[in-house]
């Protein structure tokens, strides 16, 4: 392959219209009956577009709904602690802030696995899966435990994030052999990888003095009259964290990070036989929006983003019959996430996530201004797969079963 062809498809696989082109084949595949793991049943569509609504309206009866992201597991308790604590700073100081607790936050939030809680020291309630998740990272990144100055604790710096150990995250997240994490080793590399990255992207962290935050000075340098489209705050996101993942497809030596291999996409076409999803930064570009937005930049072109491909809101589908598994061992079997049960169903997550969005805003009334996908997944599509899962199994286990490393979802 010519370097330039490479280059070429590494750009096309990082981008939402390859998510979007990739995922749409593998549906295809689906629905024409060549798959060996699925079947697609769509006219059970419009009654999951009614379920959704139904959980919008209860959850926000004005519809009046936020963007999906890190910030909704917080907590209303915490944020306003933050706030406190950002009181004294600059606006663009604040912003570097709420940009790295966001970036530690949500490479932390991977299926934590069914045992783990979290003890909220203020309430004393437990808390599991991403609401755990979140509010752990949270109290450590507050109490300095991404920092190396004890006198500037509200950071994830290099040298933090280097010195971090298995104890350390251990500690924070209430690990025990009673309170196992999923995942914890890969979480920690990813944290660690997280400076050499920096040291990589300079052009983006910071020629002198770099650090995760200064991304809010890039991204800020390239909003033209103070818009910023989304897709720039993703393709930021691929270039200066892709190198993070661990184990993924490489291509003219660039990490793709989370993009899969599946045998009914032809390898000679552009794709490269290849399915991106960009899960983890998505989510993560999804969870910038209101930092960006406070500090004072506009975001555009929201909805280019795509949904995420996870269990919440693919175990919806599965759930409510619009995707049927094809044998029993999809659904009692443990797979990996290179494994093609795990790509077509995520592939088809990120299809229907697309379709039944047009049925809720049709029977809303709504338009895309209106009522974003990010909206839609908020409101919506992953609050509802969590619903019905916890009406179906015992924890809200998801409807087919992941062996989860910490990196995927």
């Amino acid at each position: 392959m010519e370097h330039q062809d490479s280059k070429e498809i590494v750009a096309y696989l990082r981008s939402t219209k390859a998510i979007r082109e990739q995922c749409e084949r593998l549906a295809t595949e689906v629905e024409e009956g060549r798959s060996e793991h699925f079947t697609l049943q769509l006219d059970k569509l419009p009654a999951v577009a009614d379920y959704v609504i139904e959980q919008m309206r209860s959850d926000y009866p004005t519809l009046e709904i936020p963007y999906h992201s890190r910030w909704r597991h917080f907590g209303e308790a915490r944020l306003s602690q933050l706030q406190t604590k950002l009181a004294g700073l600059d606006t663009d100081s604040a912003a570097k802030v709420r940009v790295e607790l966001i970036i530690v936050s949500t490479l932390l939030d991977a299926g934590a696995g069914k045992m783990w809680r979290y003890k909220d020291a203020a309430t004393g309630t437990d808390f599991s899966a991403s609401e755990g998740l979140a509010m752990a990272s949270f109290d450590m990144f507050l109490d300095g435990g991404f920092s190396s100055d004890p006198d500037l604790p509200l950071q994830a710096d290099m040298v933090g994030l280097r010195n971090l150990d298995k104890k350390a995250l251990e500690r924070y997240f209430q690990v025990t052999p009673q309170n196992r994490l999923a995942g914890l080793d890969g979480r920690l590399g990813l944290l660690h990888k997280l400076e050499h990255t920096i040291a990589a992207h300079k052009n983006i962290f910071g020629l002198t003095d770099p650090r995760l935050g200064n991304i809010y000075d890039y991204l800020s340098s390239h909003a033209g009259n103070n818009k910023l489209p989304a897709r720039k705050i993703l393709a930021t996101l691929l270039e200066g964290l892709g190198g993070i993942w661990p184990g993924r497809v490489s291509m003219g030596g660039v990490n793709l990070g989370d993009v899969w291999h599946h045998h009914a996409l032809p390898k000679e076409d552009f794709g490269f036989g290849l399915v991106p999803f960009h899960k983890l930064s998505q989510w993560l570009a999804y969870s910038l929006v209101e930092p960006l937005q406070e500090s004072g930049l506009e975001i555009n072109g929201l909805d280019e983003l795509t949904g995420l491909a996870e269990y919440r809101n693919g175990g919806l589908f599965v759930d409510l019959g619009v995707l049927k598994a094809k044998s029993d061992a999809v659904i009692t079997g443990t797979h990996k996430p290179e494994s093609e049960v795990i790509v077509e169903w995520r592939a088809l997550t990120v299809v229907l996530l697309d379709r039944l969005a047009v049925l809720i805003r049709e029977r809303l009334g709504k338009d895309e201004d209106e009522l974003p996908l990010a909206k839609i997944l908020q409101g919506g599509t992953w609050s509802a797969g969590r619903r019905i899962a916890l009406k179906l199994r015992p924890g809200g286990e998801p409807p087919i079963h992941l062996a989860s490393d910490g990196t995927v979802f």
